[in-house]
């Protein structure tokens, strides 16, 4: 067996690599099994094939999330989630939590009674807090990844490895780390669910803004959480125009928080009565639905572009080279970027203040991007990296 659980004298764990051997002993009657994603709503759409191998191999098995407020705004859209409870992590890059809502949902988890919980991270985050949080509560098992030695915190310790020098997708990252305890799936696509009522609801909003629910469009999501990962509002308004220009429908969308960000899109554009601003408007339901129905989605790297790759609609990905794991997942798509020196920097904010993996894209080039996706054909190619001249 890969992995040496802790034994009644309290010898603490041994790593196992996710390429080891499959051991998993003691998880086979873990029913009731929490799992920590604590980052962003992309992060746990890309955790969704880990989660549905951990139901294959127990059907039985109820899956609780804890997530950051982003993360749980998805969970209704998962079917794999029985349960979320919502947690900002201090040890996590979002707006943190109170100490009395750590006692708080500390609280939750005693009462929950895990037999088991799954620590989810990308590779430069440290699952120690989570797991110590674990522990707190009396979950007796525990997976996840750690860099250093987790002592008796992680009972099964995979070592960290990444990065790697060809990098592992974030999706492949964590189905090998389930897959360290035997949980495999043969459908490993991103899960998320709409619902007719969420189909409904659109169709309300689209006619409300003069919009056929039966008309094609193109869907342009300008925003990002990252500033890195934005593409300028002036040329992503010189990219959709052409995409208008060619008869195409264009709808924008982005949160309530992007409303501004994308009204500059649309102020910069040439013939902005061409463009339908839903920025601010929809649920994540009715973006699902919306993205669900999309001809093509032309996006920066966000969440948006998960749904996407979990609906199937194919993707024009403005790829800031920040991280070279979050590429769209099985789905067709193209990924927009300059090859620049300073790749795969992980950073919120360019470090250099030029923007050049993205600005230096033309928009000339996501326009024919998006009418190569809308092409029939392009379904059935394989993805494309496309570099900026």
């Amino acid at each position: 067996m890969s992995v040496r659980i802790a034994d009644a004298t309290g010898s603490a764990p041994t790593a196992t690599s996710a390429a080891a051997p499959q051991g998993g002993a003691g998880w086979e009657h873990a029913d009731n099994v929490l799992c920590v994603r604590l980052d962003n709503m992309g992060d746990v759409l890309m955790t969704t094939p880990a989660l549905r191998a951990l139901k294959a191999v127990r059907p039985t098995r109820r899956l609780t999330l804890l997530a950051s407020r982003s993360g749980a705004a998805v969970a209704r859209h998962i079917p794999e989630i029985d349960e979320v409870i919502t947690y900002e992590a201090a040890w996590v890059k979002n707006a943190a939590s109170t100490p009395d809502a750590y006692r708080d949902t500390l609280d939750r988890l005693r009462a929950a009674r895990f037999d088991a919980a799954v620590i989810f991270t990308v590779y430069s985050q440290s699952a120690l807090p989570a797991a110590l949080t674990c522990f707190a509560a009396g979950i007796p098992r525990v997976l996840a990844y750690s860099r250093e030695n987790p002592y008796h915190l992680i009972t099964d310790w995979v070592k960290e490895i990444e990065p790697l020098p060809q990098a592992r997708h974030e999706v492949q990252r964590q189905l090998d780390l389930v897959a360290t305890i035997g949980a495999r799936a043969d459908d490993t696509r991103l899960s998320f669910r709409t619902t007719p009522a969420d189909h409904q609801a659109l169709d309300d909003v689209l006619r409300a803004h003069g919009v056929s629910p039966h008309e094609n469009w193109v869907l342009a999501h300008c925003g990002a959480t990252a500033e890195s990962r934005r593409y300028p509002a002036v040329l992503f308004a010189q990219a959709i125009d052409m995409v208008a220009g060619a008869g195409e429908c264009v709808v924008l969308t982005g949160s309530s928080d992007e409303r501004s960000l994308v009204q500059d899109v649309v102020d910069r554009s040439a013939e902005p009565h061409k463009l339908v601003n839903l920025a601010g408007k929809l649920t994540l339901g009715q973006l699902g639905a919306l993205i669900e129905r999309a001809g093509v989605l032309i996006s920066n790297n966000s969440g948006p572009v998960h749904m996407a790759a979990a609906l199937g609609t194919p993707v024009v990905d403005l790829y800031a080279l920040t991280n070279p794991q979050h590429t769209p997942w099985q789905v067709p798509h193209r990924l927009l970027y300059r090859d620049v020196p300073c790749k795969y920097c992980y950073r919120s904010v360019c470090p250099e203040g030029h923007h050049a993996c993205l600005s230096a894209v033309a928009p000339w080039r996501v326009a024919q991007a998006a009418f190569e996706l809308l092409e029939g054909h392009a379904r059935a190619r394989p993805p494309t990296m496309i570099a900026a001249a």
